[in-house]
């Protein structure tokens, strides 16, 4: 009888401890935490996400249907953003809040600028006579609204994916081919939009909405927008350009009023009363919606709120 030794592993055995470990391996490797990033608000935070995949943890600062413009940070809010590898802003002056914050979180690298590369629009240049104004005078230098021009967004998208890269050079190519993924549906929602309007005289293009959101949106799309806030829902409406902006509707036979999700509708809904055009909708305009609603991503968004505008002006131009 031939005895094997005690410490004997037959080749199957061999071979099924190595399979095993190699899966132990793999399970490890699958379940390496996310990386942690933050966005400040919900549109700018499904972009990352849509960049990021599954190797990035995305928390949102400013969540679906709040307001950005009058955001005050939570001190658990601080704890994110400093055990955050990413920080992504949109700039242009937009969160205001935002050097509190870092300052409480005591954060010392620079947040990634997604609005970096893109001119922007001056505020001041947003007059009646323009393809979108406003009823009253504010003193802000530039409009932070970049995202409504979806060839803005395409940028906002690759210093996204450069953002990641530096953060996380392994996962650099998964990042660069989520954003040429994205950026194809992008483009393709950029000339969707601009079929929609092409469709519509630029004569009628013509549109109330609450605050001053769409000036880039007006620029790419061909469209005039009038509204009694400027590009900021923190500032007031004067009874001048109020008054203002009404005569103007009345004399242009504007009939697209809208209110946007973020504001408050009671000065859409006295316009409408003075004027006698009823509101059409509610736009999204620096937010997205909670789950469930018509706009729930930034393409979702997009096609919703033009779905809504153009709808608006045939609809009144056919009555």
């Amino acid at each position: 009888m031939t005895h094997q030794p005690l410490f004997y592993r037959s080749p199957l055995a061999t071979l099924t401890a190595a399979a095993l470990a190699l899966g132990c391996l793999t399970s490890v490797q699958a379940a390496e935490p996310a990386m942690p990033v933050v966005a400040s608000f919900s549109i700018l935070g499904d972009l990352v996400s849509q960049v990021g995949g599954d190797r990035v943890k995305v928390d949102v600062l400013v969540g679906p249907g709040a307001d950005a413009h009058v955001f005050q940070p939570k001190p658990a809010q601080a704890k994110t953003v400093a055990q955050a590898k990413v920080v992504f802003v949109n700039g242009l002056g937009f969160e205001g809040w935002l050097p509190r914050l870092l300052k409480s979180a005591n954060v010392k690298t620079k947040p990634v600028v997604v609005s970096a590369g893109i001119t922007p629009l001056d505020s001041q240049e947003a007059e009646p006579t323009g393809k979108h104004g406003h009823g009253h005078d504010h003193h802000d230098e530039q409009d932070p609204h970049a995202w409504q021009s979806v060839v803005n967004t395409v940028q906002y998208v690759s210093n996204i994916a450069q953002g990641l890269c530096a953060a996380d050079a392994a996962g650099c190519d998964s990042y660069r081919k989520n954003a040429a993924a994205y950026t194809a549906q992008l483009n393709k929602l950029d000339s969707d939009i601009q079929s929609a309007w092409a469709a519509i005289p630029p004569a009628q293009r013509k549109v109330i909405t609450s605050h001053d959101a769409f000036g880039y949106y007006a620029s790419a799309y061909g469209v005039k927008f009038l509204a009694p806030q400027g590009v900021s829902t923190d500032s007031e409406a004067s009874a001048k350009g109020v008054s203002k902006l009404i005569r103007q509707i009345r004399a242009e036979n504007i009939r697209a009023l809208f209110v946007e999700t973020i504001s408050n509708p009671r000065l859409i809904e006295q316009i409408g009363r003075e004027t006698g055009v009823k509101p059409a909708g509610e736009l999204y305009s620096d937010t997205l919606s909670p789950p469930g609603g018509p706009a729930t991503t930034y393409l979702d968004m997009m096609r919703h709120n033009t779905r809504l505008l153009t709808g608006a002006i045939t609809g009144a131009a056919g009555r």
